[in-house]
């Protein structure tokens, strides 16, 4: 290792440990790791801090905006009304009915679709605490079920991006969609089965947040501002138009980012927002968070330290080594990369070459190596420090043991259950 990768892996861990000490405030930790990389020379200010002007942090914060422009309608109050119902009534049975219900809806969204999960933690972070289901047992199971479409009939993307490594190694064996489908299928019952036993070990605290203190029931109906009818259509019409721009992302490029700023604006000059309430969203912790990590990130990949890794991975197989561990580990390997630097793209173009040309070279089938890389990429999660996960930690208000008691097992769980349906659907 160079004296480069060192200092950067320092500095993440010491990250991380300013994260799960709970003594700072959160979305510091990720700054004070950014200014370090300036002060040990390993960035440049720009570099550091590039997540500011990173397109998915501008498009997140705009969303933040419109979200909260949203939950002042009464349309998200018979949203709230209808998880309220289920939350007043209380039980493992209306707690399955929730996680089922976001699935579902997922598999509409899409796996990972920004603007579905920013609007499934806003409304689940704005229901009372309610003893007989906490919005604590509620926050990390439905924020992550956002990632796991029941139905998997949006797999397009993924898909995309397996046959393109596939085809870049020399493979052209082609790849079944049905098929890949039913891998997609298979972890999301693996997520399912995870967030159905967890229940009882997720906690349960009130909401102290100022102006929310203590514990008290849920009412039967949501609050919401009361303002005039086609103030209230234009902000759903915003909210639709920020949704759909950010899922045709990859049909309008560049300005997909832009839209929920644009609609966030709208409403600001209608006067659904006040600028005060424009500028805490967008700057909100959770916003830091994400854009500080982003520079801590892109530093440890430009010193080579995510490649050295895979480089002596690759190297240290032999030929003994079992299909089954051969696509696990490198399931795991970029899994976690993903989930350190929040470059799930670069994870997979990291190792999927390396696995493919591994199995390969052992005689084996690359196809379910490049598929579970692929999609594991996408199902991290069990660190705080990117994306989905910040915003469940943030939001939800958890300990990091919090964190880890529910997204350490989903992880195994779901790494295995992708490996496993990945040998199944594609024999190697």
């Amino acid at each position: 290792m160079t004296m480069e990768m060192i200092l950067a892996l320092g500095i993440l861990v010491l990250m991380i440990v300013m994260i799960m000490s709970d003594k700072f405030a959160f979305g510091a930790p990720p700054l004070i790791a950014c200014l370090l990389l300036v002060v040990t020379g390993l960035a440049t200010v720009p570099e550091a801090f590039a997540g500011f002007v990173n397109s998915s942090v501008i498009m997140i914060a705009g969303f933040m905006v419109v979200m909260a422009a949203l939950m002042k309608t009464h349309f998200i109050g018979k949203v709230q009304s209808a998880m309220i119902k289920l939350v007043n009534k209380g039980g493992y049975k209306s707690y399955v009915l929730l996680v089922i219900v976001v699935m579902l809806g997922a598999s509409l969204a899409g796996a990972g679709s920004t603007g579905y999960y920013v609007l499934i933690l806003s409304i689940v972070s704005a229901i009372p605490y309610n003893k007989k289901m906490p919005t604590s047992k509620l926050m990390l199971p439905l924020g992550f079920a956002t990632n796991h479409p029941l139905l998997p009939i949006n797999v397009a993307l993924f898909y995309g991006i397996t046959v393109s490594v596939l085809e870049t190694a020399g493979f052209t064996g082609g790849l079944s969609m049905s098929k890949f489908a039913v891998v997609n299928f298979i972890l999301a019952l693996g997520f399912l089965v995870w967030a159905l036993v967890a229940y009882r070990f997720l906690p349960d605290y009130p909401d102290t947040e100022e102006g929310n203190a203590g514990v008290k029931e849920a009412a039967a109906t949501a609050d919401v501002s009361t303002m005039p009818a086609w103030k209230e259509t234009a902000t759903i019409a915003a909210f639709i138009i920020g949704v759909v721009g950010m899922m045709l992302m990859s049909v309008l490029g560049e300005i997909a980012y832009v839209i929920p700023g644009i609609a966030a604006a709208f409403l600001l000059i209608i006067n659904v927002l006040d600028f005060k309430e424009v500028r805490d969203n967008m700057g909100a912790p959770v916003i830091l968070l994400m854009a500080g990590v982003i520079g801590v990130a892109n530093t440890l990949a430009e010193t080579g330290f995510t490649a050295m890794v895979g480089d002596y991975v690759a190297n240290s197989f032999g030929t003994n080594l079992s299909p089954f561990m051969l696509i696990l580990i490198f399931a795991l390997l970029t899994s976690t990369c993903a989930t350190f630097t929040g470059a799930a793209m670069g994870s997979v173009y990291i190792f999927a070459p390396i696995a493919i040309a591994a199995s390969i070279s052992l005689g084996l089938n690359p196809t379910a190596a490049a598929v579970a890389v692929v999609v594991s990429a996408w199902n991290g999660g069990y660190m705080p420090v990117d994306g989905m996960p910040a915003m469940i930690f943030g939001m939800g208000k958890y300990k990091l043991s919090h964190f880890w008691a529910f997204s350490v097992p989903m992880y195994i769980i779901r790494i295995l259950a992708l490996t496993v349906g990945a040998m199944l659907l594609f024999p190697v």
